[in-house]
């Protein structure tokens, strides 16, 4: 029997890949104590995607930088990654500030992602 034109316990193409990060303590710039996730994101609807120094195709929030050991490269996020939802907060319709603040206010992150070359976008 087949569902949504798929048959039970055969591959199918991913649509997502789901990854959770949890931030670790740091230090801001101001000697401030903040939570830091390690990487850095671009895009958003009030974004003009066509100025992209990466070549985007759209007005999504991408991840545009990883740093190396951080939560983010421990939990398998990678530059490029097109951020679909954040703790099941739709990130395909939002502006920039708002996807940023987002992410700042939650200490841990269930991220869906789409992934170039592993996942349909």
């Amino acid at each position: 029997m087949t569902a949504f034109q798929h048959t039970a316990g055969t591959a199918m193409e991913c649509l997502s890949i789901p990854i959770t990060l949890q931030k670790e303590p740091g230090m801001d710039s101001e000697g401030r104590e903040v939570l830091r996730c390690g990487f850095k994101i671009g895009g958003g609807i009030d974004q003009d995607h066509t100025r992209s120094p990466y070549g985007y195709t759209d007005s999504g929030v991408y991840v545009t930088e990883v740093s190396t050991g951080s939560p983010a490269d421990r939990a398998g996020l990678k530059m490029h990654d097109k951020i679909l939802q954040c703790n099941g907060y739709d990130f395909t319709m939002v502006t920039h500030k708002k996807a940023v603040d987002y992410i700042k206010k939650h200490p841990v992150l269930n991220l869906l992602v789409a992934r170039k070359g592993v996942t349909s976008t």
